[in-house]
């Protein structure tokens, strides 16, 4: 006898579904206590998709709501639903995936894949045979529910499709849906091909055997009125461009004069998927090949796809000038990936690399549409297809543009000063005798009366920046810094973004050519901190902490100083009353993680590492920063956050905030070298913190928590004893582990000599454990003050415990070998313990011994300590 509702059970499930529709939060939560509260009972479920596909009565939504709290109830708890429960369930979807509605089947198909991927695919064997079944349904209805369905099916699952564990199925389903791309319902069509799609990536046998079949059939549909076919045709063909561009190439001519027409698609949606092909083939060796002869017709077309659409005028509120004193909405503040600092040492040959885990920062021109969209797809095929054909590009490039960077549209002057800033990295060399016309004119359309326009502008200028610093100051750096600093002070939020990251742009690349002009530079910073709503602050504060790490000790004037540390400290202190205070968030957090939502992250680090920079730019005048305000609160907080969190009750410990931490332990190094006073006090909290951070699988963080405990050794001197039992296994185990990033094993190397120097009776016993990994990872570093005193450290230890460095003592001579000129007292110490090993083992065994030095070192040695 199948399952029937309870007339009673029925009233109250249908009323939980119309409450949950209503806007109140009080309601809501009613709703989801109630919704608990049902769970316990093992037949709730069965009410629930016996709404959906049974309760014919029913409005459309209702009924579709149902369905989507069973597909949560089987993702939250499906392994405890009763095995009738679950049969019922398998076989009303089944029967009903046919339904008239495509809002239900639809729900209906998100329910089945939602079964299927909780590793029922194995324990529901029937139901890819019988979804394959009912394509071949007469009824329009079920076999498009069917398509729905497979290809919800093979997004979601699509690995395991090509498995084993279920005898490869797709060895008939891929056969079948080639089928389906000549039925008459270009819906079945669409879903025929997307169902394909899939397992192109995978590169899936089943696919690779049919390949010649899927792509004449794909070329078959190149026409194809309706526009979803024409875009999953496209996305086919720029799949196929990555893994199998062997079967493309006989017919590489027609696919491009093909996506050349698509490019141009009037629905975006198809343009969008057609300008991506352009972007894949870039990557490809044949590019230049293939494409040279096609620019002339391919660049007017991208050109033509980085105008702002209307929509985009819109949504940008083009039309709005002035928005300043408009408040920021939460959604503004969106997450900014700054970059967190990681701390580098100087190399030989180069200067401190990045961190090895930091993803490089995109230049993004208007972010506000981070979605993907033709603009910034046509900009990006430009970009690249730039750095493949480099200057050979600006034949069919430069008439376009004077034509576009002086025209009276300004959708159309603007869409030119991006096509200048996209081909800004590839045709740099084919430029340069335009620049000195171009960049004036760039630098006049920062005062454009078009927000859009400035704020592209400074975005163009800032891809440029590179030459502008090459040239003579007085004529291009200066009027650009100018023009600039009015900007970042520019009525429209939009253009003070863009003006912010341009300078900061500017900041790297000039260095300290802006210490000329720094007294103006920081009256306008600070003017901007009073008219800046929050978000751009967070930019703001980036500028000025690029600008103190780019002209360093240059800041650390009186006049500077007093003219950057009031507003910062009063906007400090002014964080206690605003909406964010990081403060009481954070204890509530820590302590309740599951209750309260994480302060905003973005804002934390922007605030530590504006922090860094000052200490590093202002040295000990950062004393005064210090001192009036609850830095050092923070930075106590901002060590633990995210750290061991649990996010719920289901999940194992995570960690949420990694970068939080990263910046609080540059930020501590750079105070413990700056204004110590202030830091010492705190370190018996901060060292158990630092100790439990020397974790290798965050690098960047376990990175500056090793470089922050070297500084502190340095500055505590004997008094670290006590500590070294908190940090030196991790470490040693750090320099040990294989695969370990260069930087951090160079920082541990450091950090580890430094606390030799500072307690080497307390490391030395354990010389013998690092000394060979330790000589390697410093060898190739610059002579600099880190170096000399993780140097004088190995040498103290030695001193303590000879006996450890014996069997590694070739490696000892090389890395002392490394330095090019140590001081003098350094350069006895290495003296005397080389000459030492030599009187020790006798002249006969050091021959032998350095025999099987390398020439290079044989020499070095001798020359320079007579050994």
């Amino acid at each position: 006898m199948e399952w029937q509702p309870d007339e009673q059970g029925l009233q109250q499930v249908l009323q939980l579904l119309k409450d949950s529709q209503s806007p109140n939060t009080a309601t809501q939560r009613a709703v989801q206590e109630k919704l608990e509260q049902l769970n316990q009972y093992p037949d709730f479920n069965n009410y629930l998709i016996f709404v959906l596909t049974s309760l014919k009565s029913e409005d459309e939504p209702t009924r579709s709501l149902s369905g989507l709290i069973l597909k949560n109830n089987v993702k939250a708890h499906y392994q405890n639903f009763p095995p009738l429960v679950a049969d019922f369930i398998k076989r009303e979807c089944l029967n009903n995936i046919g339904d008239p509605s495509p809002l239900i089947r639809a729900t209906i198909g998100i329910l089945i894949t939602t079964i299927a991927s909780k590793g029922e695919l194995q324990m529901w064997p029937e139901l890819l045979p019988q979804l394959c079944n009912l394509l071949n349904s007469e009824d329009y209805n079920t076999c498009e529910g069917s398509f729905g369905a497979l290809q919800k099916i093979c997004e979601d699952s699509s690995e395991l499709l090509d498995s084993e564990a279920l005898n490869r199925p797709l060895n008939i389903m891929i056969p079948k849906f080639l089928q389906f791309f000549k039925h008459c319902s270009p819906k079945i069509r669409s879903h025929a091909i997307a169902c394909v799609n899939q397992f192109i990536i995978s590169r899936a046998q089943a696919l690779m055997d049919n390949i010649d079949t899927f792509i004449e059939s794909l070329f078959a549909l190149a026409a194809d009125e309706d526009s979803e076919v024409r875009k999953n045709v496209c996305r086919a063909l720029v799949m196929l461009l990555e893994v199998r561009i062997d079967r493309l190439i006989p017919h590489m001519h027609s696919i491009i004069q093909y996506m050349l027409q698509r490019t141009q698609d009037p629905d975006e949606n198809v343009a969008l998927e057609a300008c991506e092909f352009w972007l894949t083939l870039a990557e490809q060796p044949i590019c230049k090949e293939a494409l040279s002869s096609h620019l002339v017709q391919l660049i007017p077309i991208l050109v033509n796809g980085m105008k702002y659409s209307e929509i985009d005028i819109i949504l940008l509120k083009g039309d709005v000038e002035e928005d300043e004193t408009v408040p920021d909405s939460e959604q503004d503040i969106k997450p900014r990936f700054h970059k967190s600092r990681t701390v580098t040492l100087q190399h030989e040959g180069g200067d401190g690399e990045e961190g090895e885990d930091i993803d490089e920062e995109e230049d993004d021109d208007d972010d506000t549409l981070s979605d993907w969209n033709l603009r910034k797809c046509s900009a990006a095929a430009l970009d690249v297809l730039a750095n493949v054909f480099r200057d050979e590009l600006l034949p069919h490039l430069l008439l376009l543009l004077k034509g576009l960077l002086f025209h009276p549209d300004w959708v159309i002057k603007e869409s030119g000063i991006l096509v200048l800033g996209a081909i800004a990295e590839g045709c740099m060399q084919g430029m340069v005798p335009y620049l000195p016309e171009l960049i004036p004119h760039l630098i006049q359309c920062l005062c454009d009366k078009k927000a859009l326009v400035r704020s592209i502008a400074c975005w163009t200028l800032s891809r440029y920046a590179h030459w502008v610093v090459s040239q003579p100051p007085d004529s291009y750096l200066k009027p650009l810094m100018t023009e600039l600093l009015k900007r970042i002070l520019d009525s429209n939020k939009r253009v003070q973004e863009a003006a912010c990251s341009a300078f900061a742009t500017l900041e790297e690349e000039a260095c300290t050519e802006l210490v000329p002009y720094l007294s103006f530079i920081l009256d306008t910073l600070v003017f901007a901190f009073g008219k800046y709503q929050h978000k751009n602050l967070l930019i703001l504060y980036d500028a000025i902490g690029t600008l103190a790490d780019s002209v360093g000790h240059h800041l650390n004037q009186p006049e500077y100083i007093q003219k950057l540390m009031p507003p910062l400290i009063q906007k400090w202190n002014e964080l206690k009353d605003e909406d964010k205070d990081l403060f009481p968030l954070l204890e509530m957090y820590m302590q309740h993680p599951d209750q309260y939502e994480a302060p905003d992250k973005d804002f934390m680090i922007v605030a530590l590492d504006l922090l860094s920079g000052l200490a590093e730019g202002l040295g000990g005048h950062v004393e005064q920063l210090v001192a009036r305000s609850n830095i050092m609160t923070l930075l106590f907080q901002c060590m633990q956050v995210g750290f061991g969190v649990k996010l719920d009750l289901l999940s194992p410990l995570q960690d949420t905030m990694p970068e939080v931490r990263q910046s609080s332990f540059a930020l501590l190094g750079d105070l413990t070298k700056a204004c110590f006073p202030h830091v010492k006090p705190c370190i018996a909290e901060f060292m158990p913190i630092l100790g439990t951070n020397l974790n290798p699988e965050f690098i960047s963080v376990c990175n500056n928590a090793t470089w922050a405990i070297g500084e502190i050794c340095m500055q505590m001197g004997a008094e670290m004893q006590p500590y070294v039992g908190l940090v030196l296994n991790n470490l040693v185990e750090i320099i040990n582990r294989p695969n370990t990033p260069k930087t951090l094993l160079e920082n541990t190397a450091i950090t580890i000599g430094r606390l030799g120097y500072v307690c080497p009776q307390e490391v030395a016993p354990m010389l013998q454990q690092f000394i060979r990994p330790w000589c390697t990872s410093l060898r190739n570093i610059r002579d600099n003050e880190e170096k000399d005193s993780a140097f004088r450290g190995i040498c103290m230890m030695i001193g303590v415990n000879p006996g450890g460095v014996v069997q590694d003592f070739i490696f000892f001579c090389d890395a002392v070998a490394s330095w090019v000129s140590p001081k003098d007292d350094l350069r006895d110490m290495f003296y005397k313990i080389l000459h030492g090993f030599k009187d020790q083992v006798g002249e006969e065994n050091w021959q032998q011994f350095s025999e099987q030095f390398p020439p290079l070192l044989k020499e070095r040695l001798s020359a320079c300590y007579g050994v």
